[in-house]
């Protein structure tokens, strides 16, 4: 039994699916991982079937009905975990542009550094680690942090990473807050709820790699959303009493 779960969602991914789960379990620390997948129609589902006979009790996979979006992905995936004993959970893309060699970095800065959620961060001190993407995309990306970080008081540089480990009593608390947002912002709210939490916060340096393969899932709706979504949750938090249980 392994006490780390990584949730990585998936639509579309047939080309990249396979790759990503042999290289995680062969690394040397043991993972489970699970697979959300929102009912892709290139087969991606039936690739992760079909390891499941060579990964018996290691990989699993939930399916789901349309795209859904990536907050419900997620924390589709956290409630399945947390009816099982896993202690830190891990969210990860499926394209490599979170690279499985870093995975335990993030899980050491939560189980041996003592941190109750670890960021693989792209922008750590103002530096910006991103491999082929369009200046427009990492402009946008990184003032968007900013914006994030000024709004709200965020002590995050990356706010919007979605490369992160988080120990279980994080994940009970935030998701007993009733998470709204499904895209980027989900990314933020989780993180915002955290940190109100009071819960210790690390980010660890990571080189982030736009995929090879496969289509981009990014769209602009999903900044629409982060953008007015930040300025909603700030004015709700003034009305929130942030206490763990």
């Amino acid at each position: 039994m392994s006490d780390s779960l990584i949730i990585i969602p998936t639509y579309n991914e047939k080309e990249n699916v396979a790759k990503m789960i042999r290289k995680v379990f062969s690394l040397d620390k043991v993972y489970h991982v699970l697979i959300v997948d929102d009912g892709s129609p290139d087969g991606t589902a039936a690739i992760v079937k079909d390891l499941q006979k060579e990964y018996t009790d290691r990989l699993f996979i939930e399916e789901r009905t349309g795209k859904l979006g990536l907050g419900t992905a997620y924390i589709h995936g956290f409630n399945w975990g947390l009816k099982r004993a896993y202690q830190y959970f891990i969210e990860m893309d499926c394209d490599f542009s979170h690279n499985p060699d870093d995975l335990i970095r993030l899980y050491s800065a939560c189980a041996k550094e003592g941190n109750d959620l670890a960021i693989g961060s792209r922008y750590v001190g103002g530096v910006v680690n991103v491999i082929n993407w369009p200046i427009a995309r990492v402009m946008m990306s990184y003032f968007a942090s900013r914006y994030v970080k000024t709004i709200t008081g965020l002590p995050v540089d990356d706010a919007t990473a979605g490369f992160k480990c988080y120990r279980r009593s994080v994940v009970e608390n935030v998701l007993q807050s009733n998470v709204t947002f499904v895209g980027y912002a989900f990314q933020i709210e989780m993180k915002f709820k955290s940190w109100k939490f009071g819960y210790k916060i690390k980010e660890v340096p990571v080189i982030f790699t736009d995929r090879t393969e496969g289509e981009s899932k990014m769209s602009t709706s999903i900044f629409y959303e982060a953008f007015f979504g930040v300025i909603q949750m700030k004015i709700k938090s003034f009305f929130k009493t942030y206490k763990q249980a």
